[in-house]
C-alpha cells in the first residue's frame, strides 16, 4: 500500500520537525515548508494526501493559502492555530478546512486527527452520469462536470453537491439534507461548508455562462432550477 504523503506548512521548525518525526514513525511520507509563499504551488505540484497548515506564516498566511487551494482542490487540510477566534472561519463558510488543532497541541493528537481524515472515503452513491436539458453534464466515473462541453473544474465535493441537487430538480434541500446526500461517508463535514461549496459552484458556472441554476431559499437551503 502506498504511504500517505503529507505536507507540513509551519514556520516553527522545531515543532514541524517533531510532527514530521511522529508522522514518519506512523508510516507516512512528509515534506515541509517553513513559509507560505510557495505553499500553493508546492501543493498543486505534488499529489499530497493531506496538508497540515499553520495560520500565522511568513510570506502568505494560512487562511489565504487554504482559500486558494479550495478553488481547485479537495485535498484534506488540517489547520493549526493559536487564534481560537478563527476556528469558525476555518471549518465553515469561508474556507472549508477539514479539521483544526489549537496550539499548543500533542503531536500524538495531531497524528490521530491526520489518520481520522485519511480514513474518509470519496462520497458514495452518485449516479454514473447525469445530464440536463441546459447542457450540464455530470460524470461521476471521471469526476467531471461540463457545461456545453466546457469542463467546470469542480472539486469532488462540489461535484457531489451539484449532482445531489441536479438529480432532484426543483426540490429545496436543507444544508443537513445536502450533507447526507452529497457526503454520506464524511461525518466531519460541517453544514456551513455547503454555502462555501455553493458559492464556488456558482462562480465556476458564471465564468462560462450567465446562467445560475441554483436557487437560494432563505432560512431553508438550496434547490436546482435548471
Amino acid at each position: 500500500m502506498t504511504k500517505p504523503r503529507i505536507l507540513i506548512v509551519e514556520d516553527e521548525m522545531a515543532l514541524a520537525e517533531v510532527v514530521r518525526d511522529y508522522l514518519l514513525a506512523d508510516g507516512m511520507e512528509v515534506d515541509m515548508l517553513a513559509e507560505g509563499t510557495h505553499a500553493v504551488q508546492t501543493a498543486f505540484g505534488t499529489a499530497y494526501d493531506l496538508i497540515i497548515l499553520d495560520i500565522m506564516l511568513p510570506g502568505v498566511d494560512g487562511l489565504t493559502i487554504c482559500r486558494e487551494l479550495r478553488q481547485k482542490s479537495d485535498v484534506p487540510i488540517i489547520m493549526t492555530t493559536a487564534r481560537v477566534e478563527e476556528i469558525d472561519r476555518l471549518l465553515g463558510l469561508e474556507l472549508g478546512a477539514d479539521d483544526y488543532v489549537c496550539k499548543p497541541y500533542s503531536p500524538r493528537e495531531l497524528v490521530a486527527r491526520v489518520r481520522a481524515v485519511l480514513r474518509r472515503r470519496p462520497p458514495a452513491g452518485l449516479a454514473p452520469k447525469v445530464e440536463t436539458n441546459a447542457g450540464l453534464q455530470i460524470d461521476a466515473d471521471s469526476w467531471k462536470a461540463e457545461l456545453d462541453g466546457v469542463d467546470l473544474e469542480l472539486t469532488r465535493r462540489e461535484l457531489s453537491l451539484l449532482a445531489a441537487l441536479v438529480k432532484r430538480p426543483g426540490r429545496v434541500f436543507s444544508r443537513d439534507q445536502l450533507l447526507t446526500l452529497a457526503f454520506p461517508d464524511s461525518a466531519e463535514v460541517f453544514d456551513r461548508t455547503i454555502d462555501s461549496h455553493i458559492r464556488n459552484i456558482r462562480r465556476k458556472i458564471s465564468s462560462n455562462s450567465d446562467w445560475d441554476p441554483i436557487r437560494s431559499v432563505y432560512g431553508v437551503g438550496y434547490a436546482y432550477e435548471g
